[in-house]
């Protein structure tokens, strides 16, 4: 049986749908925290770390002491114990007690950290400071199911492992706050400021920049009641044409108003050209070589010549399709595209992956 391997095209269109502020952009001050710390895994099968890792050795012999157990370093073989760096990121809100998981790597030569245990390891801040301390069973991490799934025996997981010792120094404004876009924006920012003046009746946002837009608070307002209303505003977030394709599955993903000028272009057998003028197609043929039409876009495709004609305005969407239909490979669809933007046909920026 033969198989046909068609690209797999995926169409959004960004600007046709409203999105809540809360979804395309955040406010000035509420962002995660990263901790990080080093530690040590215990009651491994003889997967930890060898005699060649000394820093390993090194801080079994630093915790015996603080135990009151002295040991020469030098003396000790364990190969039951790992080093390990422990990570985590925690809300801007995370108070003393709040409890998160906490990712365990392993930094020197050992085979597994499964089924260890995470001593009780301090996690700083990008300050200096403590806020939080870890500890608990290991589960390391697995992609996939099956016979197809690969083990990362080195990385795992402490679930809940982590709990805050101390609250996140945070501020909120009492006067005015920055939205801050995801994907700065000006036409998006504007939108945003407009949305929120008209939501509220009176002039209270202005854009600074493409990604920056300051609020007023109003008087007699609770600063959270009046950032709850805000982040669910609904406004229409404009953007930039984009194509990404990813050459190694085969995804191409664009927006709905990406079009394709006037230009011929020739890649490897395939010439595909776009005209001011859509081709009269009377109808299907039926006899001779293989040819497909597309009444609805006014392309012609002959198998045979391997020549596309779309009309001008067609999209991408259009264009991959027609190529599809013919069993254009994947990767020739992509030096098209690449072709006809090196042309300045697509007015689109293209990111491959």
């Amino acid at each position: 049986m033969k198989l046909k391997f068609l690209l797999l095209v995926l169409f959004i269109s960004i600007t046709a749908y409203g999105a809540r502020i809360k979804d395309i952009a955040t406010f000035e001050g509420f962002k995660p925290t990263y901790l990080i710390g080093y530690g040590l895994v215990v009651g491994l099968k003889g997967t930890g770390d060898g005699t060649s890792v000394k820093f390993t050795i090194q801080s079994i012999a630093n915790m015996l002491k603080h135990f009151g157990v002295v040991v020469n370093p030098n003396t000790l073989t364990l190969k039951n114990v790992a080093a390990v760096m422990v990570t985590a990121t925690v809300p801007p809100y995370a108070r003393t007690g709040m409890r998160f998981d906490v990712t365990v790597s392993a930094i020197g030569d050992a085979k597994s950290i499964a089924g260890g245990t995470l001593l009780m390891t301090p996690l700083k801040g990008p300050d200096g400071r403590v806020y939080a301390v870890a500890q608990g069973p290991v589960i390391t991490k697995q992609k996939g199911t099956g016979f197809g799934a690969v083990s990362y025996p080195n990385v795992g997981v402490v679930i809940n492992g982590g709990i805050m010792e101390r609250d996140l120094p945070f501020y909120l404004a009492q006067n005015s706050i920055n939205i801050l876009l995801n994907n700065p924006d000006i036409t998006t920012a504007d939108a945003i400021a407009k949305a929120i003046n008209a939501h509220f009746k009176q002039a209270l946002a202005k854009p600074l920049d493409s990604s920056t837009v300051n609020v007023k608070i109003p008087f007699g307002y609770n600063p959270i009641d009046f950032l709850a209303q805000l982040e669910q505003i609904e406004v229409k977030p404009d953007s930039r044409a984009t194509i990404v394709i990813d050459s190694h599955s085969g995804v191409i993903v664009f927006g709905s108003n990406v079009r394709i000028k006037p230009v011929s272009v020739a890649v490897e057998g395939f010439t595909v050209t776009v005209k001011k003028y859509a081709p009269v197609v009377s109808s299907y043929p039926t006899t001779g070589e293989s040819t497909v039409g597309n009444p609805q876009s006014g392309a012609l495709i002959s198998q045979q010549q391997k020549v596309i004609n779309p009309i001008e305005g067609t999209t991408v969407g259009d264009l991959v399709n027609a190529l599809n239909q013919i069993g254009v490979p994947p990767q020739k669809i992509i030096s098209i595209l690449q072709a006809m933007k090196n042309a300045g046909a697509i007015e689109a920026q293209i990111k491959v992956q």
